[in-house]
Order: C-alpha cells, then structure tokens, then sequence
C-alpha cells in the first residue's frame, strides 16, 4: 500500500488541469457542464479522462462515507514497535485482518510501522490496541496518539 515510484512522468496541459481540478472539487460534475466551462467538446473531455487514466495519473473515483455518521468518532495513529525477529510482511498481513485499521506505513524513526485506526470512541480504541493489535505476535510494544480534529484533508493540488 505504499507509494510506487513511477520514473515516467505524466505530461498534461492546461486543460487537463481544469478538467482534474473540476473533477477532484466534485466527482459527480457532468462532463457536458465541465465541458461548457472549459469551451470544449465532451468528446474531448472523454478522451482526455481515458489518456490520464491510462497513464496512471487517475486512479479511479470514489464515494467518500462520513465516519461520524457511522458512529465512528476516535481517529487514532499507533506507531507498531516489533521485535527484531519479526518480519514486517507477516505483522501487515496480520493488520489487514483488523476492519479498524485504514492504512498502514513502513517508516524510519523508532517504530516499524505506523497505522491510522478508526474507532467509536476511546473504549473501542482500547479493546482494539489491547485484544488485536498488540496480540499480533512480534509486536513489543506500540505508542499510540489520539487525533482530537482533523484540520487540513486535501489532494496535492493540480
């Protein structure tokens, strides 16, 4: 789930970037509405969205589920530290079994590994830390840090 180095570089113009930033505002925005703003045929646009989604640039869209209507209130990261015998695949692979957890990095510093986890609340953090995550064999210990609000959500900008 990491980042994949891409050495071949994606040229677009100037209206692939109005296009994207149409696109990346609203999803759902009809491509004859963007087309009109933009003065060009929907054709176009089609044809422009199939070459950007062919060089990998888009990668594909999305419905964005609001967490807080599920009842899901407590964002946490934990930073994983694992015994030097532990294999880091192994730990992931365990990881991924556990629906709390939304992603998951390798990272330099002091822990293997840092997760972003999802939670009703405090209670629920607790019993998934205690009962899943440390559980995990390899896992020493973990640190964990307690998002109180979210400020900035955004995409690189085009």
């Amino acid at each position: 789930m990491g980042i994949k180095s891409n050495s071949k570089k994606v040229k677009i113009d100037g209206i692939d970037k109005k296009i994207l930033r149409f696109l990346m505002a609203d999803a759902r925005k009809p491509v004859l509405e963007i087309a009109r703003n933009i003065g060009i045929s929907g054709a176009a646009i089609h044809q422009r969205l199939r070459k950007l989604e062919a060089s990998g640039l888009l990668a594909g869209s999305k419905f964005i589920i609001n967490p807080k209507v599920m009842g899901y209130t407590t964002m946490a990261y934990v930073g994983i530290y694992l015994d030097k015998a532990m294999s880091n695949p192994v730990a992931v692979k365990q990881l991924s079994k556990i629906p709390e957890v939304l992603e998951c990095h390798y990272t330099t510093g002091n822990w293997s590994i840092l997760i972003k986890v999802l939670c009703k609340d405090n209670e629920h953090l607790m019993h998934v830390l205690n009962k899943n995550i440390q559980q995990i064999e390899g896992v020493s210990r973990t640190e964990t840090f307690i998002s109180l609000d979210q400020q900035i959500d955004r995409q690189i900008s085009i």
